[in-house]
């Protein structure tokens, strides 16, 4: 049970991201972001977008380092993961 991260290597708005994913609870997710600074508007359905600053901040406060297939893997292994919704077909 913990609260995950993987490697800054998403990027957009002229920065690398990590996503900051919980495998007990959005509760815990939320709580472990407010305490490294994370605003609650980085939070996208499952996850957080965490910039690359707040990275080692994330590591130091007991962040898991695990990759993006792992990371993945673990939040969909505990029912947490809510993909994105697919448009219909010529909608």
């Amino acid at each position: 049970m913990a609260v995950l991260i993987d490697p800054p290597s998403w990027p957009g708005h002229g920065r690398m991201w990590s996503h900051l994913v919980s495998d007990v609870s959005y509760d815990e997710l939320h709580a472990f972001a407010s305490r490294i600074g994370a605003p609650r508007r980085g939070f996208e359905r499952d996850h957080y977008d965490i910039p690359s600053e707040l990275y080692e901040a994330a590591v130091r406060a007991g962040a898991e380092e695990v990759g993006s297939k792992e990371l993945l893997r673990r939040l969909t292994a505990a029912g947490l993961r809510r993909p994105k919704r697919r448009r219909a077909a010529g909608a």
